[in-house]
């Protein structure tokens, strides 16, 4: 079996050759890099409120192993899903699309982030009494997983 590196390589050899690759392939590429980055946000996201893989589905109203999949880019999430994970994670759900690339980033609810320092984020909203209980404790701590 051909290493990733040796696979990206011969796609770029023959994109040097200028012989075109299937827009079907190039779709479905896409739509992987994607879901890696989307994955990637999760994890970032997660790891720098210093909850687990558990906790994080426990708020989200998903199950671990969902969250595991997500992370590793096995799964493109719903709308839906991406703001149940923004609330769970208690912030904002960005993505910027140019060309074909996008950036992914959950960022905190003041909008600090390197970039939006100065930025005015809009304010947000709660969508249930459970969340606003849930973020009234102080002393929360993470479940293992």
């Amino acid at each position: 079996m051909a290493s990733h590196a040796r696979w990206k390589l011969a796609r770029d050899e023959k994109v040097a050759q200028g012989i075109a690759e299937d827009p079907e392939v190039e779709r479905r590429r896409e739509e992987i890099s994607l879901a890696f980055d989307l994955g990637q946000a999760v994890y970032d996201r997660r790891t720098a409120l210093g909850i687990s893989q558990t906790e994080l589905a426990r708020r989200a109203g998903m199950t671990q192993p969902q969250v595991s999949k997500l992370e590793l880019g096995g799964t493109v999430p719903t709308v839906p899903l991406l703001a149940r994970l923004a609330r769970a994670m208690e912030a904002m759900f960005r993505m910027e699309l140019f060309e074909s690339s996008a950036r992914v980033t959950f960022a905190d609810l003041d909008g600090t982030t390197p970039e939006e320092a100065g930025a005015e984020p809009p304010a947000p909203e709660r969508a249930s009494a459970a969340e606003a209980e849930a973020d009234a404790g102080p002393g929360r701590t993470a479940a293992t997983g």
